[in-house]
């Protein structure tokens, strides 16, 4: 499964939340190397690029045709994230 964080313009806080994805993944004991996770830009992005986009809520209507999606309401609230990444994962019985 491959996991693509998406920001507006530039990489930044894309990048921030992909580390924090990275940690909550280890915190939730996710077994190294079954979920990838990378990101981009809004404008670099495209479909095949992974199974799940996450954004903030700023994006979600130019991301949902991407596919699936994790919505943050604050990306910076890292409980939100682990939150919403574990109700994906226990969904699709990855965890």
């Amino acid at each position: 499964m491959k996991f693509l964080v998406v920001c507006g313009q530039g990489l930044g806080s894309s990048f921030m939340i992909e580390m924090n994805v990275q940690q909550v993944l280890k915190e939730l004991e996710v077994q190294d190397g079954s979920i990838e996770v990378d990101h981009c830009d809004l404008g670099s992005a495209a479909s095949d690029m992974a199974d799940v986009f996450i954004s903030g809520r700023d994006l979600a209507d130019n991301v949902a045709p991407l596919g699936e999606q994790i919505i943050l309401n604050n990306i910076l609230d890292k409980e939100e994230l682990k939150s919403k990444i574990e109700e994906y994962l226990k969904e699709k019985g990855s965890l």
